[in-house]
Order: C-alpha cells, then structure tokens, then sequence
C-alpha cells in the first residue's frame, strides 16, 4: 500500500469532502461541512480545506467525479495533506477506490465520530460500547483497514480497538464481536438491577445535541462537578444525580449527546446508556439557542427520541446559552421576512410560547431563569410523585 500511512509529528492536517444533491442542498452541505471541520477539530487534526461537488447521487466507485477527485489529488499533494474526509459513510470499495487515487488516509463521517468517542471512553462500560461499534464498523472493510493497523502510529482514525497482535481472520473478529456483546448484556443486566434498585423515584433525563450544554445545567441543578467541557461528546458515560428541589427528591440523569448522522453502530452499542433516557419519566431538552442551525438540532434530537421510542414522554424545552445569543435588527424599510439572525430573543420567547407553553430561556452558565426552570421541574415532578405515592403525607 506504499509508505503514506507512516505519522508525522503534530496535528494531522486534513481536507474535507461533501456533496450537494436533492436531499442536501447547497446550504445544507456548506453547514454538515462546517460541523465537520469542528468535529474533525475535536478529533485532534486541523482542516485545511473544503471541496463539495453537485451530484445527483454519489459515483459508486470514488463517490465524487473523477474530474473533482483530481482536484482533490492535486491539492493533497502540494499541501502534504495527511487525511481526507467524506461527510457521508463510504462503502468499503468507495474507501479503497479513493485511498488508491489519493494515497492518503481516507476517512468518513461514521469513522471520525467512532475515534472522538474511541479518545472519549474512560469507563470499562464505555470502551467496551465503543470497541463493539468500531469493530462492527471495520468488519467489512478488513482488507483495507488492517493494513491501517498493521501501520499504527497514532493519529485520527487509528485508534483501532485494541493493541495486541493484528488478526486478518473474519472468524475472529466476528467471535470478539460476539464477546464484546456478551460483556455489554452482563452491564446491561447489572444496570438494570441498578436502576431497580433506585425503587421508584420519578427520573429525569438530559437530552440535546452534543454541546448544548446538559452537563453545565446538570451540575447547576445538582449542585455536583460533572465534566464539562465545550467539546463535542465531552460526556459519553451515563451520570446520574439525586437531585432534591424544595422537600421533593428525584433522579436527574445526563446522557451521550445527540448529533445528525450519529453511526447506526454507535446508537445500538450504546443501548444501555440511552436506557436512561427511554425509561425516563420526564425529558428536559436542552437547546443551544445562540446557534444559527438551533430549529435543525432540536429536529435532530426529536427524530432521535423518536427512534428510541419515548414519543409518550413528558418534555420542557429548555433554551439555553441565551447569554450568547446575538441578532442583526431589521430595517424598517426592508419588507422581507425576517431571518433567525433578524428575530431578537424576545420574538422567539413569544414565538415558542405560543408553540410550547412550558418553553424557557435560560443561561446555565450565567444562572439566568434557573429559579423558573426549578419552579416548572418542580411542578412536573410532583404531579408524577402524587401518582405514584397517593398517600405521602411530605407532599401536602
């Protein structure tokens, strides 16, 4: 496969590749490439430059045109660029078709997730969720991605599962696979005896697109340190917090956060984490509203609630990091329709009353409207506790 595998010191440097078609406009693309570039940031590498191509569907050889691979070629040269990335999930003949024309490392949007949670994983429990969707993910595509291992010298997408010697046998890996399942069931049993013996505290969940803030708000309601950090996936591991507001107690849990084309890989090995979030009485969902792409993260997070089944869920839409939100006034003269970077915060507070009685607008970090959030918490934890316990006289 030649010697392009070999890593140099520093950062990887790396080129980003999408496309623009019927399903993804133009728009669309330019913000799945700028999500991209900060997930690619979060991977350790720093992104030199971004090609995008009209197709009406993907080559199933290279995935882009032979005309744009050429481009791409040429600047990976001239730059020494160490690693080009695909914003869509490449088939293992589409990875080795570009690999061979680039003679660089090739990564896709599935296999860059997989190695932020790979750096991301401290616990057993979570390295073990992880190793399971990475060896799921390299299961088919074997042939080329061994050689990557075999080669190992750091840097992204070479965080294989593992360090012990390299096996090319398909049997083997599909027995570590089994393996790896069979440890996640004995977890996955013991979590749930785990959340038995909780007894039956009404359980609230934090749920919202990676970086929206959940771990700042769930240290603020539970007074605890939870890690948190303005990285994607800052939390991969499950946290749960007795949380007591007035003389009421429940359970406050802050789980993985969500993203759009999160690995089918990742959603089924992380099954017993999200059981927090499916068994959960009440959803609070948390909202990063000073970002401009906030209506299709909070659509990414519903699609995923929805996928997991907890359409029955009592939810609060909770709009967070108002500190940071900013907005460009109208002219009074200019008559057309106002844009997210038009609407002040007082449009959309009337604007998601209107739409969802029970929205806040709160600042986490600032602890703005905290007392409200607590106040309206407090309310739907009590109507569940009332149900539950009739005849606790601490409620009255």
């Amino acid at each position: 496969m030649g010697d392009y595998y070999d890593h140099s010191p520093g950062p990887d440097t790396a080129v980003l590749v999408g496309v623009i078609n019927q399903d993804q406009t133009e728009e669309m693309a330019a913000e799945y490439l700028e999500e991209l570039a900060v997930l690619t940031e979060t991977a350790g590498a720093e992104p030199r430059a971004v090609f995008t191509q009209r197709l009406e569907v993907p080559n199933p050889r290279t995935f882009i045109g032979s005309g744009k691979l050429a481009e791409v070629r040429e600047f990976v040269k001239e730059e020494e660029i160490d690693l080009v990335i695909f914003d869509d999930e490449l088939s293992p003949s589409q990875l080795r078709n570009i690999e061979r024309e680039l003679k660089c490392r090739i990564l896709d949007r599935t296999n860059l997730i997989l190695d932020i949670f790979a750096s991301r994983a401290h616990t057993a429990h979570a390295r073990t969720q992880v190793e399971l969707a990475q060896y799921q993910y390299l299961l088919p595509r074997l042939t080329r991605m061994w050689t990557h291992l075999e080669r190992q010298r750091g840097g992204i997408g070479l965080r294989g599962p593992g360090e012990t010697e390299i096996e090319t046998d398909r049997r083997i890996v599909r027995d570590k696979i089994a393996r790896l399942k069979e440890q996640l069931e004995k977890i996955d049993r013991q979590m749930v005896v785990q959340r038995k013996n909780r007894g039956k505290m009404v359980r609230v969940s934090l749920v919202g697109y990676t970086n929206a803030g959940k771990s700042t708000l769930m240290n603020l309601l539970s007074k605890s340190s939870v890690f948190a950090e303005d990285k994607l996936f800052a939390t991969l591991d499950t946290t749960v917090r007795k949380v007591v507001i007035e003389n009421l107690p429940f359970l406050l849990s802050d789980t993985v956060g969500f993203i759009r084309k999160l690995p089918t890989h990742l959603v089924e090995s992380f099954k017993s984490t999200l059981d927090e979030v499916r068994e959960a009485d009440i959803l609070l969902h948390v909202v990063d509203i000073s970002h401009p792409n906030y209506l299709e993260q909070i659509a990414v997070v519903e699609e995923t609630l929805r996928e997991l089944g907890t359409g029955d869920t009592p939810v609060i839409m909770v709009f967070n990091k108002t500190d940071a939100y900013t907005y460009v006034r109208k002219d009074e003269d200019d008559l057309t329709p106002p844009t997210r970077e038009n609407l002040s915060l007082d449009d959309l507070k009337r604007y998601w009353s209107g739409r969802n009685r029970g929205a806040l607008f709160i600042s986490a970090l600032h602890r703005t409207n905290i007392d409200a959030l607590k106040d309206q918490l407090y309310q739907k934890v009590r109507e569940i506790h009332i149900k539950r316990y009739p005849y606790n006289d601490l409620l009255y």
